[in-house]
């Protein structure tokens, strides 16, 4: 069997992403995966193509200097707001068959597409259909599985078709003219999202997938593996960071910082840390140094993501499954990553919530540890869906880099997601999460001009090491205390930030 590579870039409203694969039959190697700021991009959707170019031309350069290779091709993504669902039906005659077959149905799919009457075609295109059930004209609500192979003389199928803005596709397709780059596949984000991050039981069980991304927040409901139910709004973590910044009047780059580094909901779990006051230099000795409470920005922080989720669980209970979702809620997104942001969500819902990781475990991906991060999700469903959709290869010329052979993770964007911002999920549930250690101290020098310094590529990565290591040995050390402590206290997994992100500041000013 032929091996080949695909290339996949999310372009979200913060982050751009480029994950390279290889791939040979059933084997998948994520070989490259990297991070830049995003620019031209606002609520999921490119509203100025020539922005997005220059990030975009720059990530697809690095990679093919690292990987010695040209890539021509890439799957992407479709914008994930301002998308409209309505419900559609088709039907075809299968006398002639002996019976249902997979075809008949990928036929029926098509028309349900082709003849759908859109209301404003020269402003609207269909993004995509899900088929939610079947019936041979007798026998009704079917799953494509139990049709095929039934025998009957109609095919009937009903839908749930995905309607979005021509001029979003328009404005995708000439970004990537102007760097020559070809777009393999465009792919309705949420459906290939789920299957990157849920799991099959999760999706037949019933399950919320909420994608609490940068410029959008989205919600798709599932049940007997299908979607159900979509929607999205426009606002996520960005919507955050700009409270952040009118607040404290700080720079948009301080304040997603902050963010990363500080940022939490519910203010009353944070114990000692919420007593702490971040102190941020002004750089001019006439200006005075700001002072910004732990707890006011964590208050700031839960009033936003109150008003985001409060929205999306209106969307669930508008679905008609709200009362179906015997597997809870699952939080993917960069906007995951705040501190007892799935707690929260599960006390405003009642129902149960993780966080929602890429399942890596679908490929190998030695030294491309970035595709663990919920960041990386929409990549690696955009990577599996081309997969199955057997796209071409994407790439001309070799890699250097040889099957189970180390990759070295390009230099992330310093205003992309730093490690300040990277949290490890929890074994329990996220509400229980506390901050026992002290607070982490802030030096001054770190925010000249209210900016947070840069810090070098072998910095950055001495400390990721040094954190990940850390968090291995406390994580031995809390399973082996669970073990003696098992028949007398309940399990509670203690999250403490100083542990995470005390490498990051150094200590010679507590906050």
């Amino acid at each position: 069997m032929n091996e080949k590579h695909i290339v996949a870039i999310d372009l979200g409203s913060y982050k751009t992403a480029l994950l390279v694969a290889r791939v040979n039959g059933d084997d998948i190697q994520v070989i490259y995966y990297k991070e830049a700021r995003s620019e031209g991009i606002r609520n999921s959707y490119v509203f100025n193509s020539m922005k997005v170019t220059q990030p975009l031309k720059e990530l697809i350069a690095d990679a093919e200097k690292e990987l010695n290779l040209k890539i021509t091709q890439a799957v992407v993504g479709i914008p994930k707001y301002d998308v409209y669902q309505e419900t559609s039906k088709a039907c075809m005659d299968v006398r002639d068959e002996e019976y249902i077959t997979a075809e008949n149905v990928n036929t029926l799919k098509t028309e349900a597409l082709d003849t759908y009457p859109l209301k404003h075609p020269e402003k609207e295109v269909l993004y995509g259909a899900v088929a939610q059930s079947f019936s041979t004209g007798e026998d009704i609500m079917f799953v494509e599985n139990d049709i095929v192979g039934m025998p009957s003389d109609v095919l009937e199928g009903n839908f749930k078709v995905f309607i979005g803005k021509k001029s979003s596709l328009r404005a995708l397709d000439v970004a990537f003219n102007n760097i020559r780059i070809g777009v393999a596949k465009k792919y309705f984000t949420p459906e290939v999202l789920a299957k990157a991050v849920l799991t099959p039981a999760e999706m037949e069980g019933g399950v919320a997938l909420i994608d609490f991304g940068g410029g959008a927040t989205s919600v798709s409901v599932y049940s007997d593996s299908i979607m159900r139910h979509y929607a999205s709004i426009p606002f996520g973590g960005m919507s955050v960071t700009t409270d952040i910044r009118n607040e404290s009047m700080i720079s948009d780059s301080l304040a997603e910082n902050i963010k990363l580094a500080y940022g939490a909901c519910m203010p009353d779990r944070l114990q000692t840390l919420s007593e702490k006051v971040i102190q941020i230099n002004s750089g001019n000795g006439t200006v005075p140094n700001k002072q910004l409470p732990v707890k006011y920005l964590s208050e700031i922080i839960t009033y936003r993501v109150k008003e985001i989720m409060e929205a999306i669980l209106y969307e669930i209970e508008q679905s008609g499954f709200a009362d179906n979702l015997r597997c809870g809620i699952v939080l993917t997104g960069g906007g995951a990553n705040l501190t007892n942001c799935a707690g929260y969500v599960k006390e405003l819902s009642g129902y149960n919530v993780r966080h929602g990781y890429p399942r890596y475990q679908l490929v190998s991906h030695t030294g491309c540890d970035g595709i663990r991060e919920t960041n990386a999700a929409v990549c690696l469903g955009l990577l599996l869906a081309a997969k199955n959709d057997n796209i071409a290869d994407c790439v001309q010329g070799e890699t250097m880099v040889g099957v189970g052979s180390t990759v070295t993770f390009g230099k992330e964007a310093q205003d992309v997601a730093p490690d300040a911002g990277r949290r490890e999920d929890t074994e329990n549930d996220p509400a229980e999460s506390h901050d026992t250690g002290s607070a982490r101290a802030v030096n001054p020098e770190l925010f000249p001009d209210g900016e947070i310094e840069k810090k070098s590529e072998e910095t950055l990565r001495a400390e990721r090491e040094k954190r990940k290591e850390e968090e291995r040995r406390r994580k031995e050390e809390e399973k082996r205390r669970k073990e003696e402590e098992k028949k007398k206290k309940p399990n509670v997994i203690w999250t403490t930030l100083n542990k995470i992100y005390g490498n990051l500041f150094d200590d010679e000013q507590n906050v």
